[in-house]
């Protein structure tokens, strides 16, 4: 039965004219509508959100650690609705689903920590010529407002790595979530609300980046932007935000080495999961793997056998492993990309067909590196098998990529391992596992077309916050 729902502004919850359907990605039905905020509502969230901000700066740390940690307790308690909304309006696998509510516990637990850890340091004045008898320190102080814009292939988590932050630094937050998945960010505003944050230190807003989205990264009253989502709107971002402070997380087309040397009971079926969890669509999901040659035959016919085996369907089912895209329309690009490739040559092992919204897991031989499914971000449960000879070759093609999030490289050569740390220019390289594999205290972030900035909660928290530097003259 469909519900309607409420945006967050000022600590209540407001009602609107013009109403958003969100629907079942599995059955296409409409599970709730939702406001669209309309100019004179976010002028409203904009000032709220400067009333939040006096509140949540003005509060000792440890009472903002306590909200994150009831945050924590909460989302615990309301674990089974949660992942049901996240697999209703997502499309996401229950399993996967769970999974991502069990990483939005330990986010917020996370951030409970470091709003007591934030901190400056002295700084050694009489180092400097004329620097004798001063005494120096910087403090770090919250940036303000945070116009925070996710996306929806992780409603909640990264949801949580923008607003957890934000919370243990002391900053108010204007959240847009993605319009095809906004009910789990307005559940987790019921329940920070429910955990004691003040009011306006969040207000939910919903609507098309064309407008909502553009209100907010213009408006001169927002101090920072946190953005997850395509490289040309995080261009577009950047360019109209002017000087406020950005941090911008833009996708992949990740790669994974495997070495001759590499476990392969080990690589295979995290590649598999790495490739298609989610129907592929994860910034940081597998899309290139290149194979030793020695090896080759064995991972290739591994990796098919445990492809064959994944169970599609209903992401409410737990035995679900790939559920359908988050729109036809983007099942349809895929399927566009791999008839591509294919007319350019490449060779289907299996998958390359879709039904409706559901595109199946593909796997593709004999590519080119120009090819869409190869050069860009597919989003799809899509991944190219490339053969080498030499692991130096291997690395250079992995580097060879306008973008860098993640990288993975199995093997059991340390001197290789390291030498694809050295050399292919990513935000993170994960040797012994998929470059899909994120913890949630980590940095976390890109290079090139991958975005700036890093999240992660302390880092997060590092971005969210401007370094005060104070000194004391003690000459009389």
């Amino acid at each position: 039965m469909s519900r309607v729902y409420k945006t967050l502004v000022g600590g209540k919850w407001r009602e609107g004219e013009k109403l958003l359907q969100v629907a079942n990605k599995y059955t296409v039905e409409a599970i709730g509508s939702v406001p669209v905020t309309d100019k004179q509502t976010f002028v409203e969230a904009v000032k709220s959100a400067q009333d939040g901000f006096a509140l949540i700066s003005g509060m000792p740390a440890y009472e903002r650690s306590k909200i994150l940690q009831r945050t924590s307790e909460r989302i615990d308690e309301n674990k089974d609705e949660i992942t049901r909304i996240i697999a209703m309006e997502a499309g996401k696998a229950w399993k996967h689903a769970k999974a991502e509510v069990e990483r939005s516990v330990q986010t917020f637990k996370f951030a409970s920590e470091e709003a007591k850890s934030i901190h400056g340091e002295t700084v050694p004045m009489d180092a400097a010529v004329g620097g004798e008898k001063r005494i120096g320190f910087y403090l770090r102080f919250p940036v303000g407002i945070i116009g925070a814009i996710s996306p929806f292939n992780f409603p909640l988590n990264l949801v949580a790595h923008k607003v957890a932050p934000a919370v243990a630094a002391g900053c108010s937050v204007i959240l847009k979530p993605a319009s095809t998945t906004p009910l789990t960010s307005l559940k987790l505003g019921e329940i920070l609300m429910e955990s004691g944050l003040p009011d306006g230190a969040l207000n939910i807003i919903v609507g098309p980046g064309s407008t909502v989205g553009n209100w907010l990264v213009t408006d001169p009253h927002v101090s920072m932007i946190t953005f997850t989502g395509s490289p040309p709107v995080g261009k577009d971002i950047k360019e109209k935000s002017g000087l406020k402070q950005v941090t911008l997380e833009l996708g992949s087309n990740s790669a994974c080495i495997t070495d001759e040397s590499a476990d392969l009971d080990l690589a295979v079926p995290r590649c598999i999961v790495g490739s298609f969890a989610y129907a592929g669509q994860v910034c940081i999901s597998v899309q290139r793997i290149y194979i030793h040659e020695k090896v080759l035959d064995e991972f290739t016919q591994r990796f098919l056998k445990g492809t064959e085996e994944l169970k599609l369907g209903d992401p409410l089912d737990p035995e679900t492993d790939v559920g359908p895209m988050i729109t036809e329309g983007d099942a349809v690009r895929t399927e566009s990309w791999v008839r591509e490739a294919v007319a350019g040559g490449a060779k289907i092992l299996i998958g390359g067909r879709r039904e409706n919204n559901f595109y199946y897991p593909t796997v593709l031989t004999n590519v080119k590196p120009d090819m869409k499914v190869m050069a860009q971000e597919v989003f799809a449960p899509v991944v190219c098998l490339v053969p080498f000879s030499d692991f130096s070759d291997a690395v250079k093609m992995a580097d060879d990529s306008v973008y860098g999030l993640q990288a993975g490289v199995y093997t059991s050569d340390i001197e290789k391992a390291f030498q694809a740390v050295k050399r292919i220019k990513v935000g993170g390289v994960i040797v012994n596992d998929v470059p899909t594999y994120r913890a949630d205290q980590m940095p976390y972030g890109g290079v090139k077309d991958s975005g700036m900035g890093r999240e992660g909660l302390k880092f997060a928290v590092e971005e969210m916050t401007d370094i005060k530097m104070v000194v004391f003259n003690l000459q009389r």
